[in-house]
């Protein structure tokens, strides 16, 4: 049963994600905002079903143990992608604002990320190993919760400045998406009923698709 439904929510997810990145690309008409949220919503389906996949065939097949290859590689790919979401979602941030200058912020941004990844590369992740050091998760994981933070208050402040109704909750997903993450990070592997944490962080990310989406439907 766990199989079929956590297979069924993933494939609704990921094709979900991937058509409305689409749409907002092939429909952005040269609003810059509508086409980086749109390349942002593809590489977060592309991104996760580097993990989902194999996951899928998994529970489908075999067991989770014998694809811990296929799925330790997913979730590298998979924390790589995600910091690429989030600097294009910094960028929508920008052009949505207009905002100008504010190179300090541009340089935390890409100093946050290049750390995140480099940290996600280093060999002792144990990405390809049964069971990988949790110090090394936590490690990776406190530039990402620091960008998403630099982010959560860069929305919430210009949302509430230019009173942007359409995108008065995109901080909100993002909060939502970082305090179902962050459990299963550090106690899925003690507890891993914790791991359904997964369900309501990936409906979060929905959510902010979902935003974007419905913004740019409002202005054609």
């Amino acid at each position: 049963m766990q199989a079929i439904v956590e297979t069924l929510f993933d494939a609704v997810y990921l094709v979900t994600v991937i058509t409305l990145g689409i749409i907002m690309i092939l429909k952005s008409a040269g609003r810059r905002q509508y086409w980086l949220f749109g390349i942002m919503a593809v590489v977060l389906g592309l991104g996760d079903s580097f993990h989902l996949v194999p996951r899928a065939l998994a529970l489908c097949t075999t067991g989770l143990e014998n694809y811990t290859v296929a799925l330790g590689a997913g979730k590298l790919i998979t924390s790589v992608t995600m910091t690429v979401f989030y600097i294009l979602l910094y960028y929508v941030w920008r052009n949505r604002y207009h905002i100008t200058g504010k190179n300090g912020i541009t340089a935390a941004v890409y100093l946050l990320s290049v750390l995140r990844i480099v940290l996600c590369l280093c060999p002792q992740n144990g990405w390809l190993r049964p069971n990988p050091p949790l110090a090394w998760g936590i490690y990776r994981n406190i530039p990402f919760a620091l960008f998403g933070l630099l982010i959560i208050i860069l929305f919430f402040q210009e949302a509430r400045r230019q009173h942007d109704t359409a995108f008065q909750y995109m901080w909100l997903t993002i909060v939502l998406s970082f305090g179902f993450y962050i459990p299963v990070v550090l106690w899925a592997d003690v507890i891993p009923m914790i791991g359904m944490l997964m369900i309501p962080k990936t409906c979060a990310y929905v959510w902010t698709v979902l935003i974007g989406y419905r913004a740019m439907r409002s202005e054609n």
